[in-house]
């Protein structure tokens, strides 16, 4: 119990952190003035990527890359913004771009695992509930439950790679163009190293509740 709440605890401290990053790289304009949309278009371009669309969303940390429609979906802040955070996560988001076009192999992956994972993940909570209810009668349910959760967080591991990946891809990319000076790169390396925390934070909460489910199974186990 005790690391489910430091890992809940560290989960809404790097939100907060995230967030005061964001608002706070945001009040500063780049010298360069370009927008998140305009470094995000001479990024595919740059890439000799033409079939991917730069798309305005609605919400906050809403950006992300949409490979079926083949549309980078930047926020507002990140689409209009023309400041070390809005250009950085506009880079990023075409890394992920980027790592489709080359066929990257961790992306690859990640993506194989979605059909199965959309599927499985309608059921797994209800498999896992009654596997606990029947662990005196069967243990079959909640192995099968403790199964599936191992794929949700071997998913969120493999997800690791690939974000950072991104973000290497567009630093390099921002810092290679002159897009940012030295002293705003080490801003967009900071708002994307944060941001990067929130997916090690959610891998290691997967793997604490796998760990958890997983103690009830091999107990269970133990004590036929």
């Amino acid at each position: 119990m005790f690391l489910f709440i430091l890992i809940f605890i560290a989960s809404m401290a790097v939100q907060w952190i995230l967030k005061s990053k964001f608002s706070k790289y945001s009040q500063t304009a780049l010298q360069s003035n370009y927008s998140g949309q305009e470094v995000a278009e001479m990024m595919l371009r740059d890439n000799g990527i033409t079939d991917v669309q730069v798309m305005s969303v609605e919400g906050k940390l809403t950006d992300h890359y949409d490979p079926a429609k083949k549309t980078v979906n930047l926020s507002h802040e990140v689409f209009y913004g023309r400041n070390a955070a809005a250009v950085a996560v506009a880079a990023h988001e075409v890394g992920h771009a980027v790592q489709h076009s080359t066929a990257y192999a961790w992306l690859n992956f990640r993506s194989a695992m979605v059909p199965v994972l959309t599927v499985t993940s309608q059921y797994m909570s209800w498999i896992i509930m009654a596997g606990i209810v029947l662990i005196n009668i069967s243990m079959i349910p909640l192995g099968i439950g403790v199964a599936l959760f191992a794929l949700t967080t071997l998913f969120s591991f493999i997800t690791l790679p690939v974000e950072f990946d991104a973000s290497a891809r567009g630093l390099k990319y921002i810092s290679s163009r002159g897009i940012v000076t030295s002293s705003e790169y080490a801003l967009s390396k900071d708002a994307l190293r944060w941001a990067a925390m929130t997916y090690v934070v959610a891998a290691l909460s997967s793997l604490a509740s796998l760990l958890y489910y997983a103690s009830l199974l091999f107990g269970g186990r133990s004590r036929d």
